[in-house]
């Protein structure tokens, strides 16, 4: 078993959550904070959305929102940014990154790393803090890893984020056994992932999409922050989470798999007591993340 036998009473009612939203927009978010929103200096115009908590700041997080690359923005992630901010003491710093297929790969990569430099040199003036994290939901997590990767390898900057909270990431866009048999009954139909594909990496075939810097699951992985990984079993994505998790730990990161039975992608965001577990967890790891701090300075 994959999943803690814990969370199996609440498989019920997150199947129903799941029917009933039917591929429909999830519910509104019931807390928001307030929010603010950046223009970074630089070309070409890039914004951020600062969600700040209420009371003492004791870190911030890089937030890259999902949307398959092509739509979404910061503002939809407004309520979970929201509620992990009051949970852990976060300032959540949301990404405005360009949008295929009009800004192709790499542009919303370029986008984050121009954001994860401005926090590394800016956090303590802006929050007060130097202890940072990063991360996203769907593509979002996909080009969080991306990003820490450029961190690592052109200002050996990765391990200055003391964790990284990784939700139902794809890292591998030539496509994963759970992909291939993904259906259209489940959110990622087989057509969404292919539409994703498509967009943001026009004119590559299986073997260009498994380039590290475009698919994570294929790059060299060591000097990398402590993680947490994401995923429902009825997720197209699952094997992507499963097998970059282990790569994670076999580098000699520290990596922490979380598994929800029967929940499908996108399911943190449904009022069920499944997603509500699910983002506890996410906010108890983050919370020990900012106690220990990161490994290098």
């Amino acid at each position: 078993m994959i999943y803690d036998p814990a969370l199996e009473p609440l498989i019920a009612e997150q199947r129903e959550a799941q029917a009933a939203l039917a591929g429909g927009p999830p519910p509104a978010p019931l807390f928001v904070l307030p929010a603010a929103e950046l223009t970074l200096p630089g070309a070409p115009a890039l914004k951020v959305r600062i969600i700040r908590p209420i009371g003492a700041i004791r870190g911030a997080l890089l937030h890259i929102h999902a949307g398959g690359f092509t739509f979404g923005t910061p503002a939809m992630a407004d309520g979970g940014n929201s509620e992990l901010a009051r949970a852990s003491g976060l300032a959540i710093v949301s990404v405005d990154y360009r949008l295929a297929p009009e800004h192709p790969h790499p542009a919303a990569l370029e986008d984050c790393e121009r954001a994860a430099l401005w926090l590394l040199a800016m956090a303590k003036t802006e929050f007060g803090t130097e202890r940072l994290l990063i991360g996203g939901e769907s593509v979002g997590a996909s080009l969080a890893v991306l990003t820490l990767l450029r961190l690592r390898d052109k200002y050996d900057a990765a391990r200055r984020f003391c964790g990284a909270n990784l939700a139902l990431g794809n890292y591998d866009f030539s496509g994963t056994p759970s992909q291939r048999h993904s259906t259209p009954a489940l959110f990622l139909s087989p057509e969404r992932l292919q539409a994703t594909v498509s967009a943001a990496f026009p004119g590559r075939d299986a073997e260009a999409l498994r380039d590290p810097g475009i698919s994570a699951l294929y790059a060299s992985l060591p000097g990398l922050p402590p993680a947490i990984f994401s995923v429902g079993t009825q997720d197209a994505v699952l094997d992507d989470s499963l097998y970059m998790a282990q790569r994670w730990q076999a580098a000699g990161n520290r990596a922490e798999l979380q598994v929800y039975p029967q929940a499908t992608h996108q399911f943190l965001l449904l009022r069920t007591a499944m997603a509500s577990e699910g983002r506890r967890r996410i906010a108890t790891f983050v919370s020990t993340c900012l106690a220990a701090g990161p490994a290098a300075a």
